[in-house]
């Protein structure tokens, strides 16, 4: 499967980094320089991973990430910030729901471990949802049988408690 990224910074330098190091691992990468300019191509593009900056013009990153969390829940979020402060990291995992906090510079192998466990974990929910309405939708036919059809679901016990057949 192919997934996008999204790098929300306004240091260009940055975003041209992992951007490169991210098409490296054939995933979809996408770039804004604001949080504004990175909630108009969530608009327009399904993403699965946004990583974004904490100190950004306009908005703060820990902002931005509750904002996304908010309109796409399914959407695993990451800060990078060069300025890590105890407070800033509180929020961003309170508000946003961060799922790493990266402080700059990161190590690019640590980012992308990260970004594959993300994945990975975002996977498993997506299976795990699936498995959910499955089971209710099966729970519902039985449930839907047995009313039309109780005897179905008689079983009757000698007096051990074992379960008689009947050959009949």
């Amino acid at each position: 499967m192919n997934y996008s990224i999204l790098i929300v910074d306004d240091q260009e330098l940055i975003r041209d980094l992992l951007e490169d190091a991210l098409q490296r691992e054939n995933f979809t990468v996408l770039s804004a320089s604001s949080a504004e300019e990175a909630l108009a191509i969530l608009e327009s593009h399904p993403v699965d991973v946004v990583i974004s900056d904490e100190v950004m013009p306009g908005m703060a990153g820990s902002d931005f990430l509750a904002i996304v969390r908010q309109k796409y829940p399914d959407t695993v979020r990451m800060i990078l910030t060069g300025h890590a402060r105890i407070d800033s990291a509180i929020k961003a995992i309170n508000e946003g729901e961060v799922y790493r906090f990266f402080t700059k510079p990161c190590n690019v192998v640590d980012l992308m471990i990260s970004i594959k466990q993300g994945l990975n974990q975002k996977e498993l929910e997506r299976e795990n949802q699936r498995l959910l309405s499955l089971v209710k939708e099966k729970t519902a036919s039985v449930a839907s049988l047995k009313q039309k059809h109780p005897e179905l679901f008689e079983v009757k016990r000698d007096a051990s408690g074992a379960v008689i057949i009947d050959d009949d």
